[in-house]
């Protein structure tokens, strides 16, 4: 099966990410969230747009700990 997955915005409030780190960031979501993905079924009924539900990130976490983090959040959304 394949899924494809268009996240269209993804509002970090509150949390102040290097232009550097930006990348590492977006790139961890995105593989974290694949590997969720791909072991795991969506609910039969899920919804295109997602509810994220609130995370708390140190202040100072490594770009993939807080890439992680957010993919599990997604994942949790879909799920709702």
């Amino acid at each position: 099966m394949n899924i494809n997955l268009h996240i269209e915005k993804l509002i970090l409030d509150g949390l102040d990410i290097p232009r550097s780190q930006r990348e590492l960031l977006k790139a961890t979501v995105e593989t974290e969230l694949g590997k969720l993905l791909a072991s795991q079924e969506l609910p039969k009924n899920w919804q295109p747009n997602v509810s994220i539900p609130t995370i708390e990130v140190a202040p100072k976490s490594h770009p993939s700990q807080m890439g992680q983090q957010i993919a599990q959040a997604i994942y949790q959304g879909m799920n709702l």
